[in-house]
């Protein structure tokens, strides 16, 4: 059995985000993916584009990677939501907020890559990859795990488990975590176009019959899209030729852009609302997709992720520097009393917009637009709206300022 300090259970974004911002405490840490990833992917047309929030901005500043991810960040200047056939919009803009961007939008290649190769040079770091992840045991004094690769099977203990293995976490779900579970009947359909004019950095919102639609901007005049659909129309609309989707979707957007004129390959991604019922338990945290899996209607998947690990590091570190145990009950409920408040407003936030504006009635067309006119003009509101869109909230993490731990 190999002893450890801190065991990372999933090596996506939020999971290596969490093993960076430990870095230089002393703890010994592994962490156990199940996929290898193509860290060294060719940049492309097809990128995946993934939105950052300022204060996830703020987040890689502390982590002192935002340098190696800056060069190929589009700032987001302005927001721009509408609900297409009704009147009234909202914008939000980097002036009003004194920033100089709202958001960046970054090629998920681009994260991964600059992630995975701080966590390959941090000596405290153990990686298994791939590995499958055979059994869960939380414990009084230590927790352990029982991994399978190649056919061998390791037993790994620690202080503490993080779960960061997704929306379908099988930690969660080894060790009895009910979650409660909302299918939207809609799916994400994401892909990259071009457009005849500039986006000028503003990334637009726009409300349609079928569900919400995204253009953000990216580098090369490109836009990221992110197009919601209904689930028993996803498969005709994928595999509409390249001139027919670029018109369906120039049908739902309109001409802000001008005429759309090239597409990238598409993905697609049934879309759910999955929130657990405990964010913790003994010697066991659960952050990112694991606790919260979102409609993409705002942007703040990966963003709520992020602040799961800012508060879950500085919970860590500061019980180590007063020589506690980083499994503690202390640290474990200090960490779900901490993000409750965020991850309650946030998924509340994001529910009832996926809601409201998809409903059918027709009654409810003047009075979204109304909203969104009345949101416009009342500053107050306007900013409440912004501030949780940029990730801002009541307490905020030295991470999330942009300051070491």
């Amino acid at each position: 059995m190999k002893d450890y300090d801190i065991l990372i259970i999933g090596g996506g974004m939020v999971g290596a985000t969490l093993a960076r911002a430990l870095r230089g405490q002393g703890l010994r840490i592994a962490m156990v993916e199940a996929v290898q990833a193509d860290a060294r992917a060719e940049p492309g047309y097809d990128d995946r584009a993934i939105a950052l929030a300022q204060g996830t901005r703020r987040i890689f500043d502390g982590l002192q990677l935002w340098d190696a991810l800056a060069g190929e960040a589009t700032p987001i200047h302005q927001i721009h939501v509408s609900d297409r056939g009704h009147f009234g919009f909202t914008r939000m803009s980097r002036e009003e907020e004194g920033l100089s961007a709202l958001g960046y939008v970054v090629p998920a290649r681009v994260i991964g890559r600059v992630l995975g190769d701080a966590v390959a040079a941090d000596e405290a770091v153990d990686m298994y990859c791939p590995a499958t992840l055979i059994d869960v045991d939380c414990g009084e004094e230590m927790a352990s795990v029982s991994i399978e690769q190649e056919g061998v099977v390791t037993t790994l203990s620690a202080r503490l488990i993080v779960a960061a293995d997704g929306a379908d976490s099988p930690v969660r779900k080894q060790l009895g975590i009910e979650a409660v579970a909302a299918d939207y009947r809609q799916t994400a359909i994401v892909t990259n176009i071009t457009p005849q004019l500039p986006h000028n950095n503003i990334a637009y919102e726009r409300f349609t019959d079928t569900g919400p639609l995204a253009l953000l901007p990216m580098s090369d005049r490109r836009c990221a899209v992110v197009w919601t659909v209904q689930t028993e129309q996803a498969g005709a609309t994928m595999d509409l030729p390249d001139d027919e989707f670029l018109a369906r979707l120039q049908e739902r957007f309109g001409f802000r852009l001008g005429r759309l004129q090239r597409v990238g390959r598409r993905q697609a991604w049934p879309l759910r609302l999955v929130r657990a019922k405990a964010t913790a338990g003994r010697r066991l945290v659960l952050v990112g997709n694991a606790v919260h899996t979102l409609h993409p209607i705002a942007g703040q998947g990966f963003n709520l992720g992020a602040r799961d690990v800012a508060v879950l590091a500085e919970i860590v570190v500061d019980a180590v520097r007063r020589g506690e145990d980083p499994g503690d009950a202390d640290v474990t409920d200090h960490y779900a009393g901490w993000r409750e408040a965020d991850h309650r407003r946030v998924t509340a936030f994001t529910d009832g917009l996926a809601r409201l504006f998809t409903l059918p009635l027709p009654a409810f067309g003047p009075v979204r637009g109304a909203g969104m006119l009345a949101l416009d003009l009342l500053p107050p509101a306007k900013r409440l709206l912004t501030r949780l869109t940029m990730g801002r909230g009541d307490r905020v993490p030295r991470l999330a300022r942009g300051l070491p731990l």
